[in-house]
């Protein structure tokens, strides 16, 4: 009788590795049994050994942030409608369509449990916030390449990205339709909204 060998362990490459950690990151924020989120947890979903996730992240926060940058990233691709207004749209459109999956939820979740609770964590965020808002400057600059004049980078941050985050966060809801565009109007002047600040 013949002894059956063991499986081949499967190499995977340091972004596999990466992928497949974000995932049971994100697995486990939208289980509906509300699972624990530890290193650990994290670790034995993804397959990997949990030292590793502490060498590469040093810890869940700065985890749960990497995860939610990129997936941000991956979700939010660029569009170029040819005018600010039609860009400042479909980037808008493009979150709420994620805000509506297990996953979009499960990014919220991972938003407000990586929130910083201090200045040395602000400033351990800050390369995952610049990474996200670059995006965000791409349509600015592309705005004024047009001969456009977009409004800063903070009153975009506060008017239009913002209130996505308060109703997902409060359980509020973002509705499907219609809401990017109340939002990037009033930004841009044409409804009614709150003065331009200067840049």
């Amino acid at each position: 009788m013949t002894q059956k060998q063991p499986a081949a362990r499967i190499r995977r490459t340091p972004e596999q590795v990466r992928a497949a950690v974000h995932q049971a990151v994100l697995d486990l924020l939208s289980a509906p049994e509300g699972e624990d989120l530890t290193i650990p947890a994290i670790a034995q979903r993804a397959g990997v050994n949990h030292t590793s996730l502490y060498r590469r992240w040093g810890s869940l926060d700065a985890l749960l942030a990497d995860t939610v940058t990129t997936r941000l990233e991956r979700n939010s691709p660029l569009k170029d409608t040819g005018t600010l207004r039609g860009d400042l749209i479909a980037w808008a459109e493009a979150g709420v369509a994620s805000m509506h999956t297990p996953e979009g939820y499960a990014l919220v979740r991972a938003v407000v449990l990586s929130m910083p609770r201090g200045a040395e964590e602000r400033n351990e965020r800050a390369p995952h916030f610049r990474r996200r808002m670059h995006s965000i400057e791409q349509i600015r600059e592309r705005a004024m390449a047009r001969g456009e004049d977009p409004p800063p980078l903070e009153q975009l941050l506060d008017q239009l990205i913002a209130p996505f985050y308060i109703r997902a966060i409060f359980g509020i809801g973002v509705p499907a339709t219609g809401y990017p565009q109340l939002l990037v109007d009033r930004i841009l002047g044409s409804a009614g909204g709150p003065p331009r600040t200067s840049r």
